[in-house]
């Protein structure tokens, strides 16, 4: 049997493949299912494991991933095609793809058309929430409405990453414990403000490329060019507060309660200011402003704006 699973739900895609991988008897599993790169599969290879017997099984798996979209135009990907045609009885094919693929491909289109294809669609609303709270139960815990509601806004509907804070918020409420609002506020970190400290890190370093694509990631994050110079301004004003304050020799709590900011946000921002010259950073605030303004008059594109900041900011040392 030959099997497509595809799209940008990691979760449900690995979890798909692990029941698959299920129907191999355990005490044989090692020996009997295979794992390919299929961004450097040789046919060779891809027969080899396919064709080989199964061991004290009636079938074996072999696993391909990301061959659909390294495949290269020409005879590799012709040879691969026919030889789905050819593959035993006894051997179940699975292709795995992790990034989009190229659905007018003859790859595609024979898996689709012969074998059993799931493509696995980012979860949205009543069905992401939903999701979130069979989750939590699973974990031994009852995930209230409202932070259902905040744990999605905090970290938007990568499953990976929910699982690993529910994980989190389940070990906090403890084995049958309920978890609210609140808790979700002091554990999770927001995806957003992740992203953002990033983007200061780069910018301290002066990474220019690296710092270039955390501008476009705080921009698909959905906020307008305008709020994420907004941020950004906000953010160089918690450098300087923390830049001035360091110089009073207070402790990170001290500084964390003047500011009135979370310990840890402080923390990293000392951290981040060391990376900036005395004054500097009141120079890259005006520059925020004049951007802002500039923007706002219709003088310059918000996304222009954001990049010839962080031009400016990592052409200067």
């Amino acid at each position: 049997m030959l099997y497509l699973f595809y799209g940008p739900d990691e979760v449900a895609r690995s979890e798909a493949l692990a029941a698959l991988a299920a129907s191999v008897p355990r005490d044989v599993a090692d020996l009997n299912i295979s794992r390919l790169d299929g961004r450097r599969l040789k046919i060779d290879a891809l027969v080899a494991a396919c064709e080989a017997f199964p061991f004290l099984a009636d079938r074996r798996l072999v696993i391909v991933a990301d061959a659909l979209k390294h495949s290269k135009a020409g005879k590799d990907r012709e040879e691969l095609r026919a030889y789905l045609e050819r593959v035993p009885a006894t051997c179940d094919l699975a292709f795995v793809e992790n990034d989009e693929i190229d659905r007018r491909s003859v790859l595609f289109t024979y898996l689709k058309k012969t074998g059993q294809t799931r493509e696995f669609l980012p979860l949205e609303g009543g069905e992401l929430l939903r999701w979130l709270a069979d989750r939590a139960r699973r974990a031994g815990a009852k995930l209230e409405p409202a932070a259902t509601q905040r744990l999605v806004e905090l970290v938007g509907n990568d499953t990976r990453t929910l699982l690993t804070e529910l994980e989190k918020l389940a070990t906090y409420a403890g084995k049958g414990g309920s978890i609210g609002p609140q808790a979700v506020d002091l554990l999770v970190q927001d995806r957003q403000e992740q992203n953002l400290f990033s983007f200061i890190d780069d910018l301290g370093a002066r990474r220019m490329g690296p710092a270039l694509h955390g501008a476009r990631q705080l921009l698909e994050d959905g906020q307008a060019p305008t709020y994420v110079l907004f941020m950004l301004a906000r953010q160089v004003r918690i450098l300087i507060g923390v830049q001035e304050l360091a110089g009073r020799r207070l402790r990170p709590e001290e500084i964390a309660a003047e500011l009135g900011q979370k310990p840890f946000v402080v923390r990293k921002a000392m951290e981040q200011a060391r990376g900036f010259a005395p004054g500097e950073l009141r120079h890259i605030h005006d520059r925020l402003l004049e951007l802002d303004v500039a923007t706002k008059t219709g003088r310059i594109q918000s996304e222009t704006a954001l990049e010839l900041f962080v031009a400016e900011v990592c052409q200067k040392r």
